[in-house]
């Protein structure tokens, strides 16, 4: 009796485990909400980014070392 129980609830699991890839499977077959790229061509995560020196999070700071030893 408990070898039956047993073996119907590995048969859920595995029935559960295929169910649940299959979904998986759908919803990756789907297009995203999210467009990959802008119409022009623009990554919108990168958009606006500037490359080279950033600016200091501490506002400005054009003193250089020798002017501080003084």
């Amino acid at each position: 009796m408990t070898k039956a129980k047993v073996s119907q609830q590995k048969r859920s699991r595995e029935r559960a485990k295929q169910e649940k890839r299959q979904q998986k499977a759908e919803r990756r077959s789907q297009p995203s909400e999210r467009p990959k790229r802008l119409p022009g061509g623009e990554d919108p995560d990168l958009a606006g980014i500037i490359p080279g020196p950033q600016p200091s999070p501490w506002g400005e700071d054009d003193e250089t070392e020798d002017e501080r030893a003084d």
